[in-house]
């Protein structure tokens, strides 16, 4: 490179970058950059940043500087840049230099897919690791589920066990080389190794091996970078049934891997599904499926889309062209227990269940289940995060820079925490549901290994308003050991929180309307909330609005048996007698302990009064013959309805009513035009359509009210039931045609499992003053 006049002079320069910029070969990456340019200087990590400083032609180091964020490695995510005049560096080269001191970073990397020079040097019979199924560099390969520790070196990870052979010590140690300080490095020679275990185990390839008990039907129990899948042939419906059985999984939907090619053939893929199917994160995509697709119909029963994912570790990209079939990866648990890392537990949990056992002797340090996106309402948004994903901060509004620290615990399904510094946010990864056995010890375990892992010591422990919940029990008994403040947030206000925070709704912005839609949750007011509107801000809410409440007749039951629930909307909108005297009800509620229940709700018997907008999913669902009497799976109600639905219904329509101070959104007229047009033979797409339209347009109308008369100009959307495209697409569209801007969800999951980062920054809100 050629420069002239005034921009061939030397000068120095120093340039320092926040972000993800540490484990995601940042500083080789510069080095080659600078090499490539004629630079010379130093870069080295302090804290939570790069610090570069270099010498050279001005026109050089502008170009340089550019190159920095336009081609930084893949796995880089570049939050701050600052750039001032320094002193002339020593030395005549460019070199990387001891890390100095500094903050902790809470920037540790996801575990990310294989790049595509992995992939192709496991390609090249020529190459040292052809079809090594542990292949990665610094582009790739595991993070998260193998750090013991920080900072981020080999003996703080599980690969602490395995000592590199020259030739990966010659990598390791090149800056010049794309494996120079990637700690998971390993090859044939000095890394970890694969075997099969039950049918056919022996002598030859394991994956070869594998790939023949899957093609017989059969189920393999798969080690994976964030713990075991169960894997079968995704074509044979037997064995996808027999998978179902064993596992003792009815009808929860499975998910299913393909190589690009194959799951092109299988399913729909728009370009932003593709991006993400191919990004480093490679996480679990809702897909429509084809008509035409070969996939065994236990796959997604009642379902219009299917989990798709690709190959995202050597060892599935080698088992899933063994196959060459797309593979069901479910995980591998039993029923109700988290999913299984270690290989002992593999042997005793998992053997009643896989036929064989994958194994490989890398250890795992955290379980992390496959991240789940789909694309709604034009972006593609968080459903669960996990691999892939966790643990990525989460920038926080500006003026959450001098907040206290906070823990934050959540709730009881869905559950995940949250630890804050400062502006930045740690989401955890999904940590299951606190009622299965075995949960609950691991999300205490996890609480530790946060902590301990991101040296976080708490201020302020934030924790759901309900006594009940382990989460609300830990938190509470957390704070008083500690000696630090207890901060119980309403349910439905961390919802909303979590919303603005992600949305970057800064403290002095002022208020937000607010409408959460889900199951139940407990509200300020002692009782179930579940579709409610909301407005204020951080630190306080007031409700303004409400769906009419009904008795959950047998409390927990009716989130199981949707009957119940139908038959208090019913009771509710038609009165008793008229509901008796329907003839098409009747087969519905045909032998069902109905007067038992009723008496029960006339004397406050375990029906306690909620006005969840998931029960009311659960009642129409049942009502148009979509769920069956007893649920297996928290949702299955809720997604039969929507995989119904159809998208231009015209909606049915719904009441709107002061009571006690509140606006009542009142279903009962809904329920009278549906039982019409269901007497009169309309198809259950319209009438599921038209009750997705009915509900986003009342919601939609009461909200932009209320923001109209409190003069505010956004409305925040959050809460499980706005995982439904269908409905958040429409509340969407009609809030902007009112012009209010919408802020929804997406890289937060909207379901319990963001609760924790509302729950954070309302605790931290609050402790600002």
């Amino acid at each position: 490179m050629a420069d002239n006049g005034a921009d061939s002079a030397e000068i120095g320069i120093e340039i320092t970058l926040g972000g993800i910029v540490q484990g995601v070969g940042f500083r080789p990456f510069v080095y080659r950059l600078a090499r490539r340019l004629g630079l010379r200087g130093t870069v080295c990590n302090r804290g939570d940043r790069v610090v570069i400083h270099v010498a050279g032609p001005g026109a050089r180091l502008d170009a340089f500087a550019a190159a920095l964020t336009a081609e930084a490695p893949p796995l880089a995510r570049i939050d701050q840049v600052s750039r001032s005049m320094a002193p002339m560096p020593e030395g005549a080269d460019f070199r990387i230099i001891e890390s100095g001191a500094g903050t902790v970073s809470v920037g540790v990397v996801p575990d990310i897919a294989t790049c595509p020079a992995c992939r192709s040097e496991m390609a090249d019979p020529k190459a040292r690791r052809f079809r090594y199924a542990f292949t990665n560099c610094t582009d790739c390969g595991p993070r998260f589920s193998i750090v013991t520790g920080l900072p981020y070196d080999r003996p703080a990870t599980t690969m602490a066990g395995f000592a590199m052979c020259p030739d990966c010590a010659a990598e390791y140690g090149d800056p010049a080389d794309r494996r120079f300080h990637a700690q998971p490095i390993a090859c044939p020679r000095c890394g970890p190794r694969l075997w099969l275990e039950g049918v056919d185990a022996g002598p030859g390839d394991p994956i070869a091996r594998a790939a023949e008990v899957l093609l017989r039907g059969g189920i393999v129990a798969v080690k994976g970078i964030g713990g075991f899948h169960l894997a079968c042939d995704a074509t044979q419906a037997a064995a996808v049934d027999e998978l179902r059985r064993r596992k003792r999984r009815p009808t929860k939907p499975l998910a299913v891997m393909a190589d690009a090619a194959t799951l092109a053939r299988l399913c729909a893929v728009g370009a932003a599904e593709g991006a993400a199917l191919a990004g480093p994160s490679a996480p679990i995509v809702l897909l429509p499926v084809q008509p035409d697709a070969p996939l065994a119909p236990g796959i997604a029963p009642g379902q219009r889309q299917v989990g798709m994912m690709l190959p995202y570790t050597p060892l599935h990209h080698l088992l899933v062209a063994a196959v060459g079939r797309p593979l069901v990866m479910t995980s591998g648990n039993g029923s109700g227990a988290p999913q299984v890392i270690d290989n002992e537990e593999a042997r005793t949990v998992l053997a009643g269940i896989a036929d064989a056992l994958l194994m490989h002797d890398r250890p795992i340090a955290r379980r992390l289940d496959d991240s789940v996106v789909r694309l709604a309402a034009g972006r593609m948004r968080v459903l669960r995060r996990g691999r892939g994903l966790a643990p990525l901060p989460l920038a926080l509004p500006e003026d959450f820079a001098d907040a206290p620290p906070v823990l934050a615990l959540g709730a009881e399904l869905k559950s995940a925490i949250c630890l804050t510094h400062g502006a930045k946010a740690l989401l955890s990864h999904h940590l299951g549901d606190l009622d299965e056995p075995g949960t609950a010890d691991a999300f205490e375990a996890a609480i530790a290994d946060y902590g301990a892992l991101f040296a976080h010591a708490p201020a302020v422990v934030a924790v759901d308003l309900h006594p009940g919940y382990h989460a609300t029990r830990l938190g509470t008994a957390r704070a008083a050991a500690l000696g630090v403040p207890l901060e119980p947030v309403g349910h439905h206000h961390a919802h909303m929180a979590a919303t603005m925070a992600e949305a970057g709704w800064r403290r002095r912005d002022g208020p937000v309307v607010g409408v959460i839609l889900d199951g139940l949750g407990l509200g300020a007011d002692g009782s179930l909330w579940g579709a409610e509107i909301l407005v204020g801000d951080y630190a306080a809410v007031r409700r303004v609005g409400r769906l009419s409440p009904i008795p959950l007749l047998g409390g927990d039951a009716a989130s199981r048996e949707p009957w119940r629930v139908l038959l208090a909307h019913l009771d509710r909108a038609l009165g008793r007698a008229a509901v008796d005297g329907e003839p098409s009800l009747r087969p519905v509620f045909a032998g069902r302990p109905v007067a038992t229940l009723r008496a029960m709700a006339d004397k406050g018997l375990n029906a306690p009064l909620s006005s969840s907008a998931g029960r009311l999913f659960d009642a129409m669902a049942m009502l148009l013959g979509c769920a069956p009497g007893r649920l297996s799976h928290e949702g299955e109600a809720a997604m039969a309805l929507e995989a119904c639905a159809q998208a231009d219904a015209a909606p049915y329509p719904f009441a709107l009513r002061e009571n006690d101070g509140l606006l009542e959104i009142d279903p009962a007229p809904l329920w009278r035009h549906v039982l019409r047009d269901r007497a009169a033979g309309a198809l259950c797409g319209a009438m599921a359509g038209g009750f997705h339209s009915g509900l986003a347009a009342a919601f939609a109308d009461a909200a932009a009210g209320v923001a109209r008369r409190a003069a505010i100009g956004a409305v925040a959307l959050s809460g499980g039931v706005f995982q439904n495209a269908l409905l958040l697409q429409d509340m969407t569209r009609r809030l902007e045609g009112l012009g209010l801007r919408v802020l929804a969800p997406a890289e937060v999951p909207a379901n319990d499992g963001g609760l924790a980062l509302g729950q954070a920054v309302v605790a931290a809100a609050r402790h600002l003053g």
